[in-house]
């Protein structure tokens, strides 16, 4: 095997789940099969058990408190639309979790200790039941989107995320008893979004995020009093936070540049730090022992999972990943301002062939962390640069909605603005538009609006002609796009017109590959089809790769024949030699 494959190839491991009243109980993620699949694992014993095997791989799971029962989502080959299932964490079969709860996209899952809430989404809109085990009743519906967001430990309150006001994008919280009283509600009013995370451990609290700072920060919600305390936290970038166990203290996790550090926070702002400076935490959970345990990696070095207390936690079942080269940092002047990129070169010295890979989302970013399809574009002899665009996360609330209402043309200004410069430094000869989801969107868009600026793109599922999009794709999806455009396609079609690639399938004169998803709820194949179709008519370059799953594949080998595919595309036209 060649190193880009073995990368893809070697076993992984999530950050382990713990029961909250059996914390030596968890179960994570793996991919030791062949296929992303759950795992039990109890500490006491050290026994690990695989404890789903699907087609298509299981990767949504969670266990009851006590540890006795894990439950995860079943869906159809990648579709997303499915139904809860539980089953013994000893082994056992799987039955049916929520009797009396439709099957739809799932709207958030919190399992108590005699009930649970379950939260559906459907083209009805969005309802969240609790289910006892005398019986299912509906605690919310409403035709906007919502979902259910924690449960307080004594299983008698519960909070939701909802967009009654018409925003997805920035929602409001509620607090309800699970007999469906409201207890409070909390908006910071227009753009403003709210984020719910926990309750406290005595359930008086309710921990989330707001952006009244400009940014993602913590706030405590208190219900007895109504009362807000916007915590001051002195770290950089997007704060995500959740309670230690006891609650004494918060777990930090600061976003910004492109790297993620961890962090103990006070109440009273006093701040910690407890990870590395370098790379970028993945994920952390604390421990009942006061230790944190977290997922790190860099572009350099595969995922591991570590701890504060220094002591062992879960190893993948085999070799690490094949290390990789570091990224370095730019900044270019872009129309809204300094424009982030994260730039990775082969060996020897420029100008590279050049893939500019942007990330999808739009909510996301591109990190300092390892990815297996940046290391395999380097492999082949290219440099691979990452655009955070506006739109991107970890760069303030105001970056990351300046895409509103002209979503995709605006992100292109900043990708543009990064192209100039890697060609003018003497970094990129060839320039390659790539990217899946929301980044294989701006591909497409990028290669009929910015021609010129292109030698080839490859966009993996991509949304292509955005009414069809819009139609075909689940629910949330279309009320995030309500919210990101303004309105629906029948409230703006110029809008929507102006920001489809289908739009101006004409312009491109480039080579393309598309890679689609036959089950995929994202980016519907339909949509795709109907690009392919008029660049086809009109006699472009176009090579399509379809897999049957969603929107993307669990399953290794797939996603090798995914990325050799894009290598082998890559590699004919500019030249290049794909290693084997």
């Amino acid at each position: 095997m060649t190193a880009w494959e073995d990368r893809f190839r070697a076993p992984r491991v999530s950050l382990p789940e713990w029961a909250e009243d059996a914390p030596d109980r968890c179960f994570y993620s793996s991919n030791a099969t062949g296929t992303f699949e759950l795992y039990t694992w109890d500490r006491g014993t050290g026994a690990t058990a695989q404890a789903t095997s699907r087609p298509n791989g299981t990767t949504d799971g969670l266990l009851s408190p006590d540890g006795e029962q894990l439950w995860w989502f079943d869906d159809h080959d990648g579709d997303e639309f499915g139904i809860w299932r539980k089953q013994p964490f000893a082994g056992g079969d799987a039955v049916v979790a929520a009797p009396g709860v439709h099957a739809g996209y799932s709207a958030g899952c919190e399992v108590g200790r005699g009930l649970s809430v379950v939260g559906v989404s459907t083209d009805d809109g969005s309802t969240l039941y609790v289910v006892r085990p005398d019986g299912t009743s509906v605690l919310y519906a409403s035709k906007d989107d919502a979902d259910v967001a924690a449960l307080s430990r004594d299983d008698r309150l519960v909070l939701i995320e909802h967009s009654e006001h018409g925003d997805s994008r920035h929602r409001a919280l509620r607090v309800l008893t699970v007999d469906g009283a409201v207890v409070g509600d909390l908006w910071d009013g227009e753009g403003l979004g709210l984020h719910g995370i926990e309750f406290s451990p005595d359930g008086s609290t309710v921990l989330a995020l707001h952006e009244k700072g400009g940014r993602p920060e913590p706030l405590l919600w208190h219900l007895d009093s109504g009362e807000v305390d916007r915590l001051a936290v002195d770290l950089p970038g997007d704060l995500t936070a959740e309670y230690v166990v006891d609650g004494s203290a918060l777990l930090v996790v600061s976003e910004a540049r492109g790297r993620a550090t961890l962090h103990r926070v006070g109440f009273d702002g006093t701040v910690e730090d407890l990870g590395p400076g370098e790379g970028c935490v993945v994920d952390a959970t604390p421990r009942p022992d006061g230790s944190v345990e977290y997922r790190w990696s860099s572009s350099a070095a595969p995922a591991v999972i570590r701890s504060t207390s220094g002591l062992p936690v879960l190893e993948a079942p085999g070799p690490l990943a094949p290390p990789s080269v570091p990224v370095t940092d730019v900044f270019v002047d872009g129309p809204g301002g300094p424009v982030h990129a994260l730039v990775a070169t082969p060996a020897g010295e420029g100008p590279f062939p050049t893939v500019f890979l942007v990330h999808g989302g739009p909510q996301w970013h591109d990190s300092d962390s390892f990815a297996a399809d940046r290391a395999a574009f380097v492999d082949l002899g290219c440099a691979v640069v990452h655009v955070n665009y506006r739109g991107s996360t970890g760069y303030g609330a105001a970056w990351r909605d300046a895409i509103e209402g002209r979503p995709g043309l605006t992100e292109l200004e900043d990708v543009a603005a990064v192209r100039d410069w890697a060609v003018s430094s003497g970094l990129a000869s060839q320039c390659v538009l790539a990217g899946g989801s929301w980044g294989g969107y701006l591909t497409l868009l990028g290669l009929g609006t910015q021609p010129e600026l292109w030698d080839l793109g490859s966009a993996a599922v991509p949304v292509a002609d955005y009414v069809a999009a819009y139609e075909d794709e689940m629910e949330p999806l279309r009320a995030f796009d309500r919210s990101l455009f303004g309105g629906s396609p029948l409230d703006l079609p110029e809008l929507y017109e102006r920001c489809s690639p289908l739009t101006y399938v004409e312009h491109v004169r480039v080579p393309v590959l598309i890679l689609a998803g036959a089950n995929d709820p994202r980016c519907p194949i339909r949509q795709i089809d109907n690009w392919v179709q008029a660049a086809t008519e009109l006699g472009k370059d176009v090579e399509v790769y379809r897999f049957d799953a969603g929107h993307g594949s669990l399953v290794v080998e797939e996603r090798i024949r995914q990325m050799r595919a894009e290598l082998e595309f890559v590699g004919r036209h500019l030249g290049l030699t794909v290693p084997s």
